[in-house]
């Protein structure tokens, strides 16, 4: 997670004191129990991790919902958060088991739901007014704009698209603080892959494993 803690203007008048640049959040993917244990080890502040549907990740070690509250207690002992990965499109069809799925989420004391789809949003905000929701690097937004309606459907956090540059988050953020602009102020912390895009498509759409594998975006590889 990127964000900067802002000073304010001493009372007296003056120059502002420098920004403190605020500590980041170190984010670690963990598939497994293994992963998750070695991500904990090694200084890891949060890890986030599938369950068996609704996962980007379907292919790849994931854990299970009978999981959830033994891994989040593991994980809590030790000060660490974990989030879950909801970010596939949702259809009509599986709306029932989707809003199944998010109440044991839920329940089990997950700190975020990392989710792709608008209406998922909307609908974990209808189970819960407060359950955090971090906006997928899959819904792609890439600018200021972006991330107020992120803001407006709930979120907590946005997870920017991983084509953006250094300059581009830069003016993302100057842009949500200035509040002589057109974007409202916004102060949703924003988060990056510090390794970028490695996708030949565009990031975290999947597009390519659909038209040279034939498979769908939530049957992507590991």
């Amino acid at each position: 997670m990127t964000g900067v803690a802002t000073n304010p203007i001493p009372a007296h008048g003056g120059s502002p004191p420098p920004r403190t640049p605020a500590r980041p959040e170190l984010l670690a993917p963990a598939g497994d129990w293994e992963c998750a244990k070695a991500a904990v080890e090694n200084g890891a502040d949060a890890i986030y991790f599938g369950l068996d549907r609704f996962n980007a990740r379907m292919r790849a070690h994931n854990f299970t919902e009978a999981d959830l509250p033994r891994l989040m207690e593991f994980l809590h002992r030790r000060g660490v958060k974990g989030y879950v990965t909801f970010n596939t499109l949702i259809f009509a069809n599986e709306m029932a088991e989707a809003e199944q799925s998010l109440r044991a989420i839920i329940a089990a004391g997950v700190d975020a739901a990392i989710v792709q789809d608008v209406g998922i949003c909307r609908l974990i905000r209808q189970l819960s007014p407060d359950f955090p929701i971090h906006a997928s690097t899959q819904m792609t937004v890439t600018s200021a704009a972006g991330v107020e309606f992120a803001r407006e459907l709930g979120c907590n956090l946005v997870v920017l698209a991983r084509e953006c540059s250094i300059k581009e988050i830069e003016k993302i953020q100057a842009t949500r603080q200035d509040s002589t602009l057109r974007v409202p102020h916004s102060t949703l912390p924003l988060e990056v892959f510090v390794h970028g895009a490695l996708c030949v498509a565009y990031s975290g759409q999947c597009l390519t494993s659909e038209s040279l594998g034939g498979r769908s975006a939530r049957e992507n590889s590991p």
